[in-house]
């Protein structure tokens, strides 16, 4: 298949402007010099699980090994903002990260999933309380140094590079948290998209998510990125069905001073809710 020649070129490529053998490679990996070796001779692929791996060691993402250029959409943006600030969102831990706490402590091995990690803050933060943390982002900066401050922490996070509109979750978690990325979910994709998170979380779990919302007396449109777009008010809300309780619904009003290059006000919704059955 044509996916596969690109992806055994990407990973030969990458691993070279690396500087790394076969065997340091897999040694990172888990896996045998054989396979990398398969890899790249196009003889097999990598199994799913292992490609957001892969490119978090190359400092890319997902999609950019099978080709596909994620330097044209978003990425772009923040690429450069996370290169070049030393914290480009402010580094404060949110009230809803400390909530999370109480609502689901670390009292059993407790799982999350955060999406559009960032610099990493919060994930750390989950990290030193006691959960078993994994963390994405699309940009390989943010990757990079989300990693360099678990390091400094002292705890392991599983961080990785991925698209938030390509990433399939295939596990459950019993918290999914993600504040400031839903706004890069497509209208047209956020039903099946809530769906997807909903189903992979465990009974009893969290999701903990925030949102944009359009409100004619903000200035949110006229400071949109690449990819964003508004949601409806309680929009969010809605597509929490019967199975969810919530434990918490906000609207919250704040200033935005950094993402848009300009301070400008935005309206949150803001929601925790608890799945009570499958």
């Amino acid at each position: 298949m044509k996916d596969e020649g690109i992806l055994a070129k990407r990973i030969y490529e990458s691993r070279k402007k690396m500087g790394v053998t076969q065997e340091v490679l897999a040694d990172k990996l888990g896996i045998t010099p054989q396979s990398i070796s398969r890899w790249e001779n196009g003889q097999s692929r990598p199994d799913v699980d292992m490609l957001p791996k892969l490119a978090a060691i190359f400092g890319t993402t997902v999609d950019a090994l099978f080709g596909y250029h994620a330097e044209n959409l978003k990425i772009a943006l923040y690429e450069e903002k996370y290169k070049k600030a030393d914290n480009f969102w402010g580094g404060k831990i949110s009230r809803i990260s400390r909530e999370i706490l109480g609502l689901l402590p670390p009292d059993k091995p407790r799982t999350v999933l955060e999406i559009g990690c960032g610099y990493g803050e919060a994930a750390v933060f989950f990290a030193r309380n006691g959960y078993i943390v994994s963390a994405f982002d699309i940009s390989s900066a943010a990757v990079k140094k989300a990693e360099e401050l678990a390091k400094n922490a002292g705890v392991n996070v599983n961080f990785f590079c991925a698209d938030l509109l390509t990433y399939k979750i295939e596990s459950k978690f019993d918290i999914i948290y993600s504040s400031g990325a839903m706004n890069y979910v497509p209208p047209a994709d956020r039903k099946k998209f809530f769906e997807m998170l909903q189903a992979n979380t465990a009974v009893g779990g969290i999701n903990a998510i925030n949102a944009v919302v359009d409100k004619s007396f903000t200035d949110s449109k006229k400071n949109l990125l690449e990819g964003e777009s508004l949601y409806n008010p309680a929009e969010l809300f809605g597509y929490y069905g019967r199975n969810w309780k919530f434990e918490l619904l906000e609207e919250v009003y704040c200033d935005d001073e950094v993402s848009g290059g300009n301070t400008h006000q935005h309206c949150v919704d803001i929601m925790v809710a608890r799945k009570i059955s499958d």
